[in-house]
């Protein structure tokens, strides 16, 4: 199954799992989204991932959801480029998210890193999604 825009499909799996209030979904794996998966791991908004076969032998990534007395840790998770209209920005212009409540993940030629690195690196690159 291809999918014209595989980052945007795991991030509706991601909304919409936490609005099923499921503890676990499944989404197919890529290096690219496993990246992202490390930085919402490492920021707190999933418990955990790991990497399965499922029954067509393909690789999933099965992304444990993380809730706080009953409601999602993520309030908001949205994609900000586009294949159809990439979102470029430099260290300066990085979006802060909520005034530095949430993050920006941005991907850059130092690798997948948040919005928060990539100003301490003074490196910028294509804004991914937005997560609060």
């Amino acid at each position: 199954m291809s999918f014209g825009d595989p980052i945007g499909d795991m991030l509706a799996r991601i909304k919409n799992g936490q609005m099923r209030s499921m503890k676990k979904i499944d989404v197919p794996a890529s290096n690219f989204r496993g990246k992202i998966l490390d930085i919402l791991t490492k920021e707190g908004y999933i418990i955990n991932y790991k990497e399965e076969k499922n029954k067509e032998n393909k690789n999933n990534f099965k992304v444990d959801l993380k809730y706080s007395e009953g409601s999602p840790v993520i309030k908001e998770i949205s994609r900000v480029s586009k294949p159809g209209r990439r979102i470029y920005a430099s260290a300066d212009s990085i979006p802060r998210i909520q005034n530095g409540m949430g993050i920006a993940i941005v991907s850059t030629s130092k690798g997948v890193m948040t919005d928060e690195d990539a100003r301490k690196q003074n490196i910028g690159g294509e804004v991914i999604c937005r997560v609060f």
